[in-house]
């Protein structure tokens, strides 16, 4: 069989043509490699350079290359923090013409650490807490997905640091089963997978001196099941809240944005004893909020503000009669129902503050705190008190206090 290289980009194809695919991978001169960390693999792996691009070279039988490579491919068009396939590569044969494994090729995920070399240096318990959640934020991902990873571990993810917490990423997903949902049996097998091969990685540690002697490998297994519980239950819960009750919902939402998930949408169905309100929550990136603001509306703001103006603009969507959630049926266009509510909600309720009042504020700073006051306000009351209600409360009591404060002193 002639060398094969299925690429997904035109240009990889010619770039990796320059490498020794007549060797195997133990035995590539040192001037294709470039000296990352790498860590523990069943498979022969090598970081090589191809092009401006470092990539991750992995050698396998060809058929499990050609699936990982497709379930790589869908989990990326589904928005799932996993490595980036570039190519597989098949056919190949060395200088006597003997046949050689294909390869898996993926991009090198940029600042990036296996477990094993960030406990080179003995992690902090608390540090290894915050990877236990990276982890567990990246199984409930797979598994609201329907992807069924099949051998959740440390050695088959990458860390990478993110502001403060890690963020995770699935490396390998050789054993893993795309599905259009998964059951209680299905998540549960991988749950337990996860902690059996977790505890077994830090026992491995701890015989070799590395992990921290406070931390109970078998404890810090069964963390990740409790961790993944309390996020899947808190994410695909159904909530069921009296009518007028508007603050018990954003209550909810700051929860999930809490832990790090945004609610991407939000369906309320009227119900005889009150509104049900489903949340389909989504990770998303830095700078997500910013831009999907000014998309929809035009509006410029910060990243916070922009999550808090969002939220509102959801829920009012979430109360025309127009809206449709899902676009499978006919009905406003989010972009029309986003350019009504800054009509008339957004604008008009700015306006409502004189503008003697403001200050140095922008408008997306005086809306963010007219809606923190009303959630005040409405958790005080125990009902939700409007908007127009809040606005005259902060008018009246909250902002000639503030101008006050800021006023300048003279000597």
């Amino acid at each position: 069989m002639a060398l094969q290289i299925s690429a997904t980009n035109p240009e990889h194809p010619a770039l990796l043509l320059e490498l020794p695919w007549h060797l195997s991978l133990q035995e590539w001169p040192e001037r294709y490699l470039v000296p990352l960390p790498r860590g523990i693999s069943r498979h022969v792996v090598r970081y090589a350079r191809a092009g401006d691009e470092v990539i991750a070279v992995k050698e396998l039988a060809r058929r499990p290359a050609l699936r990982e490579y497709e379930l790589l491919r869908d989990l990326d068009r589904i928005g799932i923090p996993a490595v980036d396939p570039l190519a597989v590569v098949t056919g190949r044969a060395g200088t006597g013409g003997e046949p050689l494994e294909s390869v898996l090729v993926t991009r090198h995920l940029g600042g990036s650490m296996p477990y094993r070399s960030m406990f080179e240096t003995t992690l902090r318990p608390a540090t290894m807490h915050r990877l236990m959640d990276a982890l567990a934020v990246l199984l409930v991902r797979l598994h609201l997905a329907g992807f069924a990873w099949g051998d959740c571990s440390l050695s088959n993810t990458l860390f990478r640091r993110d502001a403060g917490a890690y963020a995770a990423y699935l490396v390998d997903a050789e054993t893993g089963e795309l599905h259009p949902e998964l059951s209680p049996g299905q998540r549960a097998y991988d749950l337990d997978l996860a902690r059996v091969n977790i505890s077994g990685e830090l026992l491995d540690l701890e015989a070799s001196g590395a992990l921290h002697p406070s931390v109970d490998p078998v404890e810090f297994g069964t963390e990740i099941c409790a961790r993944y519980e309390d996020l899947w239950r808190e994410l695909t819960r159904t909530s069921v809240y009296p009518a007028g009750k508007y603050h018990y919902i954003e209550r909810r939402i700051r929860r999930l944005n809490d832990l790090g998930f945004d609610v991407a949408e939000m369906q309320i169905e009227h119900a005889s004893n009150g509104d049900t309100v489903t949340f389909v929550p989504k990770v998303v990136d830095a700078g997500h909020h910013q831009r999907q603001l000014l998309r929809l509306t035009g509006l410029d703001a910060e990243e916070n503000q922009a999550r808090r103006l969002l939220n509102d603009l959801e829920s009012w969507m979430a109360t025309q009669d127009d809206h449709v959630p899902d676009g499978s049926l006919p009905g406003a266009r989010p972009e029309v129902l986003a350019h009504r509510w800054v009509r008339e909600v957004f604008r008009p309720t700015v306006r409502a503050v004189p503008p003697g009042l403001r200050g140095p504020m922008d408008a997306a700073e005086i809306y963010h705190e007219l809606l923190e006051h009303r959630w005040y306000l409405s958790e005080r009351a125990q009902h939700d008190i409007g908007l127009g209600t809040a606005v005259e409360d902060y008018v009246r009591n909250i902002l000639p206090r503030a101008r006050e404060t800021l006023r300048p002193t003279t000597d």
